[in-house]
């Protein structure tokens, strides 16, 4: 057995950094333990950019260790069992880790298995994902080796970290199409278990019109569940008929299935649905009051994003240190998330909203017009923001 802690936070991804940051910045921090077994860190949100060809992954990572604040004790190891009954956390190198609070911050497991026959094939016969450091590359290579057929773009029939990633990689490989002048040889398919093109109506129209301009077809309430990879077969499966429907390809870009890791579905902190079983305003367990979740992991019913833990993460700060002080729980999280959808190079509509579906812009104007000055905040503004603020603990 560790050391006990006074906090211990599970997960170092920016939702268990940011908590981590904000503790260590208050008068009289807490003893903060964070558990996290990755050497680097990723800001994912540039991944879209560079599965188009428009940066180099390596500008995406990071050192973990230059980002675990000062005072917090980094264990290197990664949680393989949940104890709330006992206020324990157990690692994969036998460490039993005891806390007065614990944070779960653990992020979304990819389960790629769910698709038959894909596995091993990612990154070979056209298939491609932005889901990954290690597949991103290829996206541009299939983009780039593209002579004509079928350039298909795929949403599961699952929760999925940043819901509008499938659709962004898609405009943007048009646009590489286009500038190969091979575009009228290439038919481009959205093939997502969504019944429509982006759930928030205001944000929806103006997708639309671009699906429509750039002469894209769309296959909604199909969920991928097999490829054959050397006869570049996809096969979908219609969520409602049940019908079962093959699509040759000459690219596949897969979103793969997506769910709470197997180590927080199989322990007494799951919701029915496997997610950590919070309350949606306070973050606080809805069965454990001295645990807290955030981000991808917990069931909060909003939008998995890097903005929706940034908003998070002082609600639940807030509310942590309450408790241990025997304060009421005031803070609240009303939902807000924001995903900014690349509509091509140049081009963005930043969608924000909250729990009901309400826009909740941050400028003064239309957000859901395509504007170059917000790419140019994705591109610039928001990687520092990210890296220098919110990992910071100071945004």
């Amino acid at each position: 057995m560790t050391q006990p802690s006074a906090i211990v936070i599970v997960g170092g991804g920016c939702a268990g950094l940011s908590v981590a940051a904000r503790l260590r910045n208050v008068p009289n921090p807490p003893d903060v333990t964070l558990i996290e077994p990755s050497e680097f860190h990723y800001y994912q949100p540039l991944w879209t950019l560079v599965g188009a060809g428009a940066l180099d992954k390596q500008v995406t990572r990071r050192p973990q260790r230059d980002y675990i604040p000062d005072g917090v004790r980094w264990l290197k190891t990664r949680v393989t069992g949940f104890e709330p009954e006992h206020n324990a956390v157990v690692t994969e190198d036998g460490q039993r880790v005891v806390y007065q609070q614990l944070v779960v911050a653990t992020g979304i497991q990819l389960d790629w298995h769910k698709i038959q026959g894909l596995a091993g094939n990612l990154g070979k016969h056209g298939i491609c994902s932005n889901y990954s450091y290690e597949t991103v590359d290829f996206t541009h290579a299939a983009l780039q080796s593209f002579r004509a057929g079928n350039a298909v773009f795929t949403f599961p029939s699952t929760p999925v970290k940043c819901a509008g990633a499938p659709q962004k990689i898609m405009y943007l490989a048009d646009d590489v199409l286009r500038q190969r002048q091979v575009r009228d040889r290439a038919r481009v398919v959205y093939a997502a278990s969504t019944a429509a093109i982006f759930g928030i109506a205001k944000y929806a129209r103006t997708l639309s019109r671009v699906v429509e301009r750039r002469g894209i077809e769309t296959m909604f309430r199909h969920d991928l569940i097999a490829v054959d990879a050397a006869n570049q077969q996809a096969y979908f499966k219609h969520l409602d008929s049940g019908v079962e429907t093959t699509l040759a390809f000459e690219m596949l870009h897969v979103t793969p299935p997506q769910s709470a890791p197997d180590v927080v579905k199989r322990s007494s902190l799951a919701s029915a649905d496997g997610w950590v079983d919070v309350h949606k305003h306070t973050l606080q367990h809805v069965r454990f009051p001295n645990v807290f979740a955030l981000g991808d992991a917990s069931s909060l019913p909003t939008s998995r994003t890097g903005a929706a833990v940034r908003k998070q993460a002082p609600v639940l700060v807030d509310n942590l240190l309450a408790w241990r002080a025997g304060r009421p729980l005031e803070a609240s999280y009303d939902g807000y998330a924001s995903c900014p959808l690349v509509t091509g190079f140049g081009k963005l509509v930043l969608a924000e909203f909250d729990y009901t579906g309400n826009p909740q812009e941050s400028f003064p104007f239309d957000q859901s017009r395509e504007r170059l000055s917000m790419y140019l905040l994705k591109l610039h503004a928001l990687p520092e923001l990210y890296w220098n603020g919110m990992l910071r603990g100071r945004c």
